[in-house]
């Protein structure tokens, strides 16, 4: 008996150490994978970093290789004194050279410089500042475009972009006018420079610039020249400057120079772009996408659910002045948007504030003027401030007058159905509309006002038409009620997607890669409506 109890308690034993040996080894092959998982991620965090330190890098190479090759032109521009005389064409301007430098913060201190030396009164410098807020939008429209290979995140992305673009186009709509009538920033920022005991500070602080310098000065080195009270319009400045970068040796033209940084910054740009895209859908899958996602899109319990967009617009504005650049803020998020993290009516409020908070920089670069300019350069800055300030109160704290929100969605969905209209939105609305907008106000004032003005009157009409169409149809006319009495091709986009696709399939065709089929005639209306 007892040698039975013997063999029956060794048994067991063995079998309980197996069972033990079995789940221990389970557990080791179950847990491999986690801590395999686990690893990856923290070697993806250094990368993500790391890409995000390229892509800001190659923005600021990038809006050096702009200056450089359109720095000339944009100082010729400034010169003609006349034509800044202008509000519109003074805004049209700031467009255009923004554009060309890829940089607000650069045409605004052109502004300021002339300004302070009399050369430009700032009631023809704040129309220029407009313009520079509409142009520096472009950038992270431009980064939206790395998104077009998948439907859905480009249709985000590019919704997330031009938010900015309609905030800042509704802005000068209607604060230009107020501004030419009355004059409210002028004289609100000439009555808080009156007020203020200004003294001159120390050199405004570089933030972002500490940590970007190290790299960018080794492919290209910016040089002040401090005694010079305005910007040089001649054709050539020669200046020794000792050090030591990429073209140091190089006997090559500013433009040549411009145009070899240009193609290499915008290559580096898009595959930077493009792994942190990739990255970011490795790294934001599953619970840890599902977490960030609530975490920022979630809104606070009522009644203070209006309190989380505010805090949105601080952190946006405090973010852009920690990195100085309301570009690079944009641009850093357009990726977060695509890949669904932030939510359009979440990036809304953070691009409102990094308007703001592009201003509070301008703030501190003016109160480190000279003592002759302080006034001056604190009166410019200060209109940049209440001008985003005034768009804000315009377009942000009543719900029903967040129409840049509308407009950009429906742009996003007309670009992921259409996406040959991303370009051509680019294309027209900062080149080729403030280019005819630009040459009808050299014409005189006349000609603008009896080109523009049916314009804008039949641009509110149909506004007003397709508001009503979608909420009272009964309050129009039966003709009104639908646009099936106008040709096609004027309502629809369907018809010049028709034509692209046959030309591209045709171009196709000819090298023997795609057969050519009928695409049909489904024609489905669009309208840009804001309801």
């Amino acid at each position: 008996m007892n040698r039975i109890c013997v063999v029956c308690l060794r048994f067991t034993t063995k079998f309980v150490i197996l069972q033990f040996l079995k789940v221990q080894t389970m557990e080791t092959e179950s847990l491999l994978p986690r801590v395999k998982k686990t690893a990856l991620t923290l070697l993806k965090l250094p990368l993500l970093f790391l890409l995000l330190y390229i892509f800001i890098c190659s923005l600021d190479i990038l809006s050096s290789a702009f200056q450089l090759v359109g720095g000339k032109a944009a100082g010729e521009i400034f010169q003609k004194n006349a034509i800044l005389s202008n509000p519109v064409a003074g805004m049209v301007v700031g467009i255009l050279v923004t554009v060309l430098v890829q940089s607000s913060s650069t045409s605004t201190s052109i502004a300021v410089s002339l300004v302070s030396s009399g050369l430009l009164e700032v009631q023809s410098a704040i129309p220029i500042i407009m313009g520079a807020n509409i142009g520096t939008s472009v950038t992270n429209t431009i980064v939206a475009l790395m998104q077009v290979g998948h439907r859905e995140e480009f249709e985000r992305a590019f919704a997330g972009a031009t938010v900015h673009d309609c905030f800042n186009w509704l802005s000068v709509a209607v604060l230009l006018p107020l501004e030419v009538i009355s004059g409210v920033l002028r004289h609100l920022s000439q009555a808080i420079v009156n007020i203020l005991q200004l003294r001159r500070g120390d050199d405004a602080p570089e933030l972002l610039k500490v940590l970007t310098k190290p790299l960018t000065k080794l492919v290209i080195q910016k040089i002040s020249l401090h005694l010079v009270t305005v910007y040089s319009f001649k054709s050539h400045i020669s200046v020794s400057l000792s050090g030591k970068h990429l073209f140091v040796d190089s006997s090559l033209s500013d433009l040549a120079i411009g145009l070899i940084l240009l193609v290499c910054s915008l290559l580096v740009l898009c595959v930077s772009l493009l792994l942190l895209v990739k990255l970011l859908n490795s790294l934001l899958r599953g619970q840890l996408a599902n977490v960030i996602n609530k975490i920022l899109n979630t809104d606070f319990p009522p009644p203070f659910t209006w309190v989380t967009g505010y805090l949105a617009l601080l952190a946006g504005a405090g973010l852009t002045f920690l990195i100085q650049s309301s570009s690079v803020f944009t641009s850093a998020i357009t990726p977060l948007i695509g890949v669904g993290v932030i939510s359009i009516e979440r990036a809304y409020p953070l691009t409102l504030g990094s308007n703001l908070g592009t201003t509070g920089t301008a703030l501190l670069a003016a109160l480190a003027s000279r003592a002759d300019k302080l006034a001056a350069a604190t009166q410019v800055a200060l209109c940049h401030f209440f001008f985003n300030l005034f768009g804000i109160l315009l377009w942000y704290p009543i719900p029903a007058t967040r129409l840049p929100i509308r407009l950009a969605t429906a742009l996003g969905k007309c670009t992921a159905r259409y996406r040959w209209f991303a370009v051509l939105y680019l294309v027209l609305f900062f080149l080729l509309f403030p280019l005819v907008v630009f040459a009808l106000s050299m014409a005189g004032w006349k000609v603008l006002t009896g080109i523009g003005v049916p314009v804008m009157i039949l641009t509110i009409s149909v506004i007003m038409i397709n508001v009503l169409q979608a909420q009272r149809p009964e309050f129009l006319p039966p003709i009104l009620q639908n646009w099936n009495f106008l040709p096609v091709w004027l309502t629809s986009l369907q018809p010049w997607d028709n034509l692209i696709t046959r030309v591209t399939l045709w171009c196709g065709q000819t090298r023997g890669k795609y057969p050519l089929n009928n695409t049909g005639h489904n024609y489905i209306l669009v309208h840009f409506c804001i309801c």
